[in-house]
């Protein structure tokens, strides 16, 4: 295949939102209590909403910056690229990757909504996190139709609304939702619990994929505060395995044929170990563990059910048969850290030599467009869909590296190895606590 016939749809990018978000979607009268944008004297930015501040309003959104200032946390909007918060230059900045289409998760509401987990009033809580999904499906999603993947969130502390919530977004085009890999780490039920039945069989059947982005339970573990951030950097997308290998024993999963798990920001190089592993805990150990998967193996249901992510993963590529060839989809992760913007087509192809077109296809874009039900060509017009024709929209989009400020981890001009510690250090600055 040549580099600019491939189709690229991501499953994994992030949007930091704009301050005017909540402008046409809050009722009136709840507008003196919607979240805010707030900017300091000194222009840094933050957000607040009853009695609580999310300071990393551009959490990790270091895309179009020079490597050595990637572990420079942003504090303002005005730090960061226009595409990360404006949907037209967001869109710019997909074409010069030559991506057709972006799920995105937000940025301070968490990236499973989790933020209004927490808030005093229920009520009003779910009022703005109605008017979150509004603003998402309609006019971040909905100024660009075919470029995007509508992705809601939920009220997580109600099963009951979360169903309601579903039903409404369904009916507004949307059949993807944000969910915690751990929701008992939130101090929620356990995913095993009858508690959330209503949510399984709603998305069943309305065909809505789950997405559980890494962090958003368990968190990537830091070996210690001395560690080098690296190492933490480089078990990141894995941790998801201790959350895949729950999800997997979820005996709703043999209960509804259409429910789907997207492991989002995971990777998939570990996955055959992992359903090498589960499938001899089953054999070795079920006569007195007394799980049960009808006759069948984990590995089956995983691959019936789950759905898995790569930037640049060759191990996994070369594997993508023992992974589960169907299971595979690609993630950009604009504008963190990790993403590869504006080169993802490049680094893609230096992993497909000897990979039939077949599976690149699927891989790239056709699984992602049978999961979730979303089918751009209709719109689009599928030869204008391709690396090369939407990179000769972007002509005009400069993707230079440029710097830009923020909060280091260490002191500036210092040259030695960043702990975790330091990062942590710098989290706690930039939330306001004490270090």
């Amino acid at each position: 295949m040549k580099i600019e016939d491939m189709i690229l749809i991501s499953v994994d990018d992030h949007i930091i939102e704009p301050p005017s978000m909540f402008d046409a979607h809050i009722p009136a009268t709840l507008k003196d209590k919607a979240p805010k944008c707030v900017t300091t004297e000194n222009g840094d930015n933050y957000w607040i909403f009853e009695d609580r501040k999310v300071i990393n309003v551009g959490l990790n959104a270091v895309a179009g910056r020079p490597r050595e200032e990637y572990g420079v946390e942003p504090t303002s909007l005005s730090q960061l690229r226009k595409g990360t918060y404006d949907v037209h230059a967001r869109v710019d900045d997909m074409n010069a990757n030559g991506l057709l289409g972006s799920l995105n998760f937000g940025t301070f509401v968490g990236f499973d909504g989790a933020f209004f987990l927490d808030s005093k009033d229920k009520k009003l809580a779910f009022s703005i996190l109605q008017a979150y999904n509004d603003w998402h499906i309609d006019e971040w999603c909905g100024s660009h139709p075919g470029r995007f993947i509508p992705l809601a969130i939920i009220p997580l502390w109600d099963v009951n609304l979360a169903v309601e919530e579903i039903k409404r977004v369904v009916a507004k085009g949307c059949r993807a939702i944000s969910f915690s890999d751990n929701p008992n780490a939130k101090g929620l039920p356990s995913i095993h619990k009858e508690y959330w039945e209503p949510l399984w069989k709603i998305c069943n059947d309305e065909r809505v994929v789950i997405n559980c982005h890494i962090g958003t339970g368990y968190a990537p573990p830091h070996p210690s505060m001395d560690s080098p951030i690296d190492a933490w950097i480089t078990s990141m997308p894995m941790a998801i395995a201790t959350s895949a290998a729950d999800w997997i024993q979820l005996t709703a999963l043999q209960r509804y044929p259409d429910l789907k798990i997207a492991l989002s920001e995971g990777g998939i190089g570990w996955v055959p170990y992992f359903l090498e592993r589960a499938d001899f805990t089953h054999e070795h150990h079920h006569e007195w563990t007394h799980t049960d998967f009808g006759g069948r193996k984990p590995s089956d249901i995983f691959r019936e059910h789950f759905l898995t992510c790569f930037i640049d993963d060759k191990f996994g590529v070369k594997n993508r048969h023992e992974v589960g060839i169907d299971t595979i989809c690609y993630e950009c992760d604009y504008p963190h850290s990790d993403s590869v913007w504006p080169k993802a087509p490049e680094y893609l192809m230096a992993g497909f030599d000897g990979v039939p077109d077949e599976d690149i296809d699927k891989m790239t874009h056709l699984n992602v467009i049978r999961a979730y039900d979303y089918d751009p060509f209709s719109i689009l017009g599928r030869e204008n869909c391709t690396v090369g024709a939407l990179r000769k929209q972007a002509e005009h989009v400069d993707t230079s590296p440029k710097s830009a400020g923020g909060n280091r981890p260490v002191e500036e001009g210092v040259k030695r190895v960043v702990t975790s510690g330091d990062v942590v250090k710098l989290f706690q600055q930039n939330r306001g606590e004490a270090a």
